[in-house]
This record gives C-alpha cells, sequence and structure tokens, in this order.
C-alpha cells in the first residue's frame, strides 16, 4: 500500500485552494441573487404623455432662473384664450412672488420643479424630501393650493424620485416633445419640431427664458390649433384614477 505524506506546504495549499473555491461560490451566488433582484425590481416610470383618443395636448414652461419674458408669455397665452402649467423652481418662486401670483391668477397650473433645481439623483433622501417640501410649501404659500405636479430638473429620475413623488400624492411629469428652446432654434423650427411629434395627450416642454419662445409662442398655439387641438393645463389631460406608464411613458389607466 502507498503511503502518501502531505507536508505542511501542502496543507496551507490545499486550504488556500478549499477558500478560493468557496469565496468564488459565495460570489458567484450572491452575483446571481443580484442579477435576479435587478430583474424583478420594477424601474418606475414618470408620464411622458397621456393615453387618450381626444385631440388634446398640454404646453409647459419651466422655471428656474430668469423672470424678463414672463409676462410677455402670459400676455400671449391670454391672448390666444390657452392655459398652460409652469414648474417652478421654489429658488425661483422666493425671488418673483408677485410673478407666482399672476400665473395663478391667469388660471394656470402651477408644478413643483424642486427646490434648488438640484440633481434629484445624487442627494440623500432627507434632502430629495426636502426639495419637494421646500418648494410646495412655497408655491402654496402663494396661492393657497395644493401643488400635484413635479417635475425633476434636467429630467433626471429614478426609482427614489418617482417614488418620493408618489408618496406624496404628485404627479411626476415629463415631457414627450421637447421645443429644445434652450438651444436658441429659430421659432419656425420649434414649430416644425411639435407639429412633427404631436400626438393625443402629448406635452409639450418650453421654458420662461429662452430667447426665442416668446416669438416661437403664437406659432406653436396656431400650428397646434390648426390641426384640431385643443391646449389644456396637464391637470386637465391627465385622467383620474389609478394608473401605470409603458415603457415609453405613456401615461394608462388601468
Amino acid at each position: 500500500m502507498k503511503i502518501i505524506t502531505i507536508t505542511k506546504k501542502g496543507l496551507l495549499n490545499i486550504f488556500a485552494c478549499v477558500l478560493i473555491g468557496a469565496i468564488t461560490l459565495i460570489v458567484a451566488t450572491s452575483s446571481a441573487t443580484q442579477v435576479i433582484e435587478t430583474a424583478t425590481t420594477q424601474r418606475l416610470i414618470p408620464i411622458y404623455y397621456v393615453d387618450t383618443d381626444k385631440k388634446v395636448c398640454s404646453i409647459s414652461f419651466d422655471a428656474a432662473w430668469g423672470n424678463e419674458q414672463t409676462n410677455t408669455l402670459l400676455d400671449i397665452l391670454d391672448e390666444h384664450k390657452v392655459k398652460t402649467t409652469f414648474f417652478l423652481v421654489g429658488d425661483w418662486v422666493e425671488k418673483f412672488p408677485s410673478s407666482v401670483k399672476e400665473i395663478d391668477k391667469r388660471g394656470h397650473d402651477i408644478g413643483n420643479h424642486s427646490d434648488t433645481h438640484a440633481h434629484m439623483t445624487q442627494i440623500e433622501s432627507s434632502q430629495l424630501t426636502k426639495e419637494f417640501e421646500d418648494c410646495n410649501e412655497k408655491i402654496t404659500a402663494l396661492t393657497g393650493k395644493k401643488v400635484t405636479l413635479f417635475r425633476p430638473p434636467y429630467g433626471e429620475y429614478d426609482n427614489s424620485v418617482v417614488q418620493e413623488c408618489n408618496n406624496k400624492n404628485m404627479y411626476c411629469v415629463q415631457w414627450n416633445i421637447d421645443s429644445l428652446d434652450w438651444l436658441d432654434p429659430s421659432p419656425q423650427e420649434m414649430v416644425n419640431k411639435i407639429e412633427q411629434k404631436l400626438c393625443p395627450g402629448s406635452i409639450i416642454l418650453l421654458h420662461n427664458g429662452a430667447k426665442n419662445t416668446p416669438e416661437a409662442l403664437p406659432l406653436i398655439i396656431e400650428a397646434i390649433k390648426a390641426q384640431g387641438y385643443e391646449i389644456v393645463p396637464i391637470s386637465q389631460i391627465i385622467p383620474k384614477g389609478e394608473y401605470y406608464t409603458d415603457v415609453d411613458g405613456k401615461m394608462i389607466l388601468k
């Protein structure tokens, strides 16, 4: 009978091999579990547009910094008898309270655009909550109305942002038509882009401080109406009841 002698060094090598094998198995199991959890985690998607057969759409303005054009935009909207939605940053609300009251007085929706125009996906949960609550409080203090609409700055969101919005019984709203007015396209280029992508339930993004938006706005309104669409605030285009959003961000009632 052959006797195999294992040296101390050999024992150490065997132990090392067993240890490496055990670690590899643990990592592999952990990775597999993580993949399964990731695959089963539901991705929360904001509302980009609304599922409807009616020829209705919404125009929205984001206001974060300047205020030179706000009254001009409001006058144009009055002239064309159109109501829209303004998403306001809390800092903007503090700087221009009279404009906030004027937007509300003229019958437009006012939504929350965060308190400081923060990158919402890059902040801690406590700060995330504060961005929602502080802006809501500032708007409500001036208008006396509860804020139900939210648009994340830069269009950045993740599950935490959407869930925080849902927890506050607010709608997280993006857009399916970006005018890109902040890049200073010509008014006709803005009209062409909107005409090409317009569909029932569309939500259009504009800004209150873009250079060519006041000149483009009447043309945009006329082009939309020429296609037989009615322009309403986002609060009126969103149907009431339980809903879900598909992979394209279409809001669909359950």
